[in-house]
């Protein structure tokens, strides 16, 4: 019964995405691709010594660059994709499975060394992840017997967890959207969105780090970026954790009082009709 509720909950849930995501992002679409051909068609009136192909054809040029991690902004000297801080946050999203996709190996040994680097790295990063997650969840067991104790409480319980959940919250979650908004000229929310995305390793690529040609970045700055996405990682997941344990609880929990009801309705059928039993020797 609980793998039921919980299948037809999981399909629901993806169903009801689906649905809002087509609502709320079609038509922005549409007008996007709209606006794009309107651009297009005006570019080749003012400069009418370009033709149809050409154009396209110079689209497509620009395409491939950015399908290579190469931003069209800028000129030659824009800082490499490739020096080590930026390879370094590269191979922290490969073994923590976020892969934006604005950057990825374009040659073959690149790509080799990509398959078998994330074929240990994914599984040393989950033990790491759980060491991490263990630690922090030695805390919550701790707390959970101090509150099983004669003199511990629920109330203290309830508010050592919400102090957990609000100093994580306040760590990966509202301060690093504060030093993105700044670095990165985005707003507030734009560097939450980006946080929330990646620490759940979703990772679109709309939003990523050091990316802007117009931008001076440290050299260390998408380094420490990459340590915030491993701890935050870790964190996050035991907060998954501790949300899907509640979800379990409470389907086990409402099919246990079903069950409950449907007895005590038997058991008063029973009382309103009694039988007789009669036993011959």
């Amino acid at each position: 019964m609980l793998a039921v509720a919980l299948s037809l909950g999981y399909f629901m849930y993806l169903f009801m995405g689906a649905m809002m995501f087509q609502i709320l992002e079609k038509p922005a679409e549409t007008s996007t691709r709209d606006q794009f051909q309107v651009a297009k068609l005006s570019f080749l009136q003012n400069y009418t010594c370009l033709d149809v192909k050409a154009l396209e054809q110079f689209v497509q040029i620009i395409m491939e660059a950015w399908e290579k991690g190469l931003n069209p902004k800028g000129n030659a000297t824009n800082p490499s994709n490739w020096d080590f801080s930026n390879s370094f946050f590269f191979a922290g999203t490969v073994i923590t499975t976020i892969g934006y996709g604005n950057l990825y190996p374009s040659t073959v040994a690149g790509q080799v060394f990509c398959v078998f680097y994330a074929l240990f790295g994914i599984p040393l990063n989950v033990a790491f992840l759980n060491l991490i997650g263990k630690g922090l969840n030695a805390h919550l067991l701790a707390l959970g017997r101090c509150a099983q104790e004669p003199e511990g409480s629920g109330i203290m319980k309830i508010m050592m967890m919400a102090v957990y959940l609000t100093t994580g919250s306040l760590l990966f979650l509202v301060f690093p959207p504060m030093i993105f908004s700044y670095v990165e000229g985005w707003s507030y929310g734009e560097g939450f969105y980006f946080a929330f995305i990646t620490l759940s390793t979703i990772g679109f690529g709309d939003y990523v780090l050091g990316t802007d040609p117009n931008k001076h970045y440290i050299s260390i700055y998408r380094s420490l970026a990459a340590l915030w996405i491993i701890f935050g990682l870790a964190w996050l997941a035991l907060v998954f954790n501790l949300l899907a344990d509640l979800v379990e609880k409470l389907i086990h929990l409402k099919s246990h009082r079903n069950q409950t009801i449907r007895e005590d309705n038997a058991v008063q059928k029973c009382e309103d009709h009694p039988g007789q039993t009669r036993v011959q020797k």
